[in-house]
């Protein structure tokens, strides 16, 4: 499996591109999305999926991971082909796909060309639970981390400045955002270190 292509972009069209690798020149197929954020003539890298059928060895491409995550998981539906699922990420962004399935939003991913009713409604039903789950596993990581950022580093600094050994204060902010969880401020933040020590 091709995971990724890195090398000089030297021909872009709306439809595929032509990226050249130590002298060979692969052409891939591509969204409209990954279209416009390409620069011609500088060195890109697109996330590949290579399809195999007995006639031809198709390649395509994506600037980011989650595109390339929601094409796996449109081709994972039967009826549902490579150029099928490139249709669909050209007609909507990855967050429009994710939240039409969740939402059940039929009609939203009818409008794209070539997907009917029953094929709409055969995306929704088979990615849905999928999709909700991944959805709430980003949610679960998104908000602590914001917190981890921020709010932390802002508790470390005044705890640093308090006196407190960097280290020991680390681990004393990880185990209040653990055992209180990631909605703190930084007052508050500050004030449990301050009992625990």
């Amino acid at each position: 499996m091709i995971a990724y292509i890195d090398g000089k972009l030297t021909y872009k069209d709306p439809t595929y591109v032509i990226i050249d690798v130590n002298g060979i020149g692969y052409q891939i197929k591509i969204s409209l999305s990954t279209y416009s954020s390409l620069p011609t003539g500088e060195r890109c890298k697109l996330h590949t999926y290579l399809h195999i059928k007995e006639d031809a060895h198709t390649l395509y491409g994506f600037t980011t991971t989650a595109e390339k995550d929601a094409f796996l998981h449109l081709i994972s539906i039967s009826g549902v082909g490579p150029n099928t699922g490139l249709m669909i990420l050209s007609s909507l962004s990855v967050e429009e796909i994710q939240q039409a399935i969740v939402r059940e939003d039929v009609r939203t991913i009818q409008h794209v060309k070539g997907i009917g009713a029953k094929t709409a409604q055969r995306i929704i039903l088979e990615l849905k639970d999928k999709l909700k789950k991944e959805v709430l596993l980003s949610d679960a990581t998104s908000a602590p981390a914001t917190v981890h950022n921020m709010v932390r580093a802002e508790a470390l600094s005044a705890l640093v400045t308090l006196g407190f050994a960097k280290t020991v204060a680390e681990k004393t902010l990880d185990s209040i955002i653990k055992r209180e969880g990631s909605n703190l401020s930084v007052e508050e933040l500050i004030k449990f270190a301050l009992k625990s020590s």
